[in-house]
C-alpha cells in the first residue's frame, strides 16, 4: 500500500507542478513578446499616448484609449454589481430563512454559469434599443450597456462570496447586538457587515478582476473605437476587445502589429494580479479572529 500512497503524491505533485508551470509559461510568452514590442515602441508611447491606432498606414501605439476603455466599462458594471450584490447577501445571510436561502441561492448563481456570448447579444440586442427610448443620444454600441450587464454577470460572485463570509461572524455578535436593543437592520449593517470586512473586500476585488478582464461582453456591444473619452454613450473600445480583434488572424504573426496583443496583455495581466494582491492584503489585514 505505501508505493500506492507514493504514487498518490507523485501525482498530486505533478497537478500541482502542471499549475505553477502553465503560470510561468504564459510569463514567459507575454514577457518575451512584450519586450520585442518595446525595442520598436518607447515605453512612455506606450503608456501616454492618447491614440491608438496600430493597424493604420500611419500606426500610433499609446494605450490610453483601451485602459479608459476598460476601466469606463468596469466601473459601470461595479456600480451595478456591488450594492445589489451586498444587499442581495445581506437579506441572505440576514433576513432569508433555510428554505428561501436553499432555494434563492442556487437561482442566483445560475446567472454565473450563462456563456458570456449570450450576456453580450443580450445587451447588444435587448438592453441597447430599451436605453435608447429612454437616451435618445445614445449610439448601438456603447460603453453603457455592456457596463450594465457585465454588472449583472458578475452579481452572483459578488452576492455568494459576501453571503458566505457573512455567514461565517458568529452567532454571539448577533445576540450580543440584539441584546443591547439593536434592530435586525442595525445589527446586519453596524455589526455583521463590518465583521466580515475583509471577505466583502475581498469579493469586491474578484469582481473587479472579472470585470476588467471579461471579454465577449464587450467585443460584441461596445464597438471597436478606441478613443479617450469618459463619456458612457459613445462607443469605445476595451484592451480585451482589442486582443480578440487581432487575434482573428488578418495580422501577420511576428509583426510589430501582432505583437501589440501581447504588450496589451502584459498590461491586462499586470493589473488584474495587481487586484488580486490587494484582496489577499486586505483579506490578512482586516481578518478578525473571534473566540
Amino acid at each position: 500500500m505505501r508505493w500506492i500512497e507514493g504514487i498518490i503524491e507523485w501525482g498530486l505533485f505533478g497537478c500541482a507542478l502542471l499549475s505553477v508551470g502553465t503560470t510561468v509559461g504564459i510569463i514567459v510568452v507575454l514577457a518575451v513578446e512584450t519586450f520585442g514590442f518595446l525595442r520598436e515602441v518607447p515605453i512612455a508611447d506606450f503608456l501616454f499616448g492618447t491614440e491608438w491606432t496600430p493597424l493604420f498606414a500611419n500606426p500610433s501605439f499609446g494605450v490610453l484609449p483601451l485602459v479608459l476603455g476598460t476601466l469606463l466599462v468596469s466601473g459601470i458594471a461595479m456600480l451595478v454589481a456591488l450594492p445589489m450584490g451586498l444587499l442581495g447577501a445581506v437579506y441572505l445571510s440576514e433576513y432569508a430563512d433555510d428554505r428561501v436561502r436553499r432555494t434563492v441561492k442556487p437561482l442566483l448563481e445560475i446567472l454565473a454559469g450563462i456563456p458570456t456570448v449570450v450576456y453580450g447579444y443580450f445587451a447588444l440586442l435587448f438592453v441597447t434599443p430599451l436605453l435608447q427610448r429612454l437616451l435618445p443620444g445614445l449610439a448601438g454600441f456603447n460603453a453603457l450597456s455592456p457596463g450594465i450587464v457585465m454588472g449583472i454577470m458578475i452579481l452572483p460572485l459578488v452576492s455568494s462570496l459576501s453571503e458566505d463570509a457573512m455567514r461565517g461572524v458568529p452567532r454571539g455578535l448577533r445576540e450580543g447586538s440584539y441584546a443591547l436593543g439593536a434592530t435586525r437592520m442595525q445589527t446586519s449593517l453596524r455589526v455583521v457587515v463590518p465583521a466580515a470586512f475583509s471577505g466583502i473586500t475581498a469579493a469586491f476585488i474578484l469582481a473587479v478582476s472579472r470585470a476588467v478582464g471579461e471579454t465577449m461582453i464587450v467585443a460584441i456591444a461596445a464597438g471597436q473605437q478606441p478613443r479617450l473619452t469618459a463619456n458612457p454613450l459613445v462607443p469605445i473600445e476595451t484592451m480585451t476587445a482589442y486582443i480578440v480583434q487581432v487575434s482573428l488572424g488578418d495580422t501577420p504573426q511576428g509583426t510589430l502589429e501582432y505583437r501589440t496583443i501581447f504588450a496589451v496583455g502584459s498590461l491586462l495581466f499586470l493589473g488584474t494580479f495587481g487586484l488580486n494582491l490587494v484582496s489577499a492584503w486586505l483579506r490578512d489585514r482586516y481578518r478578525e479572529e473571534y473566540a
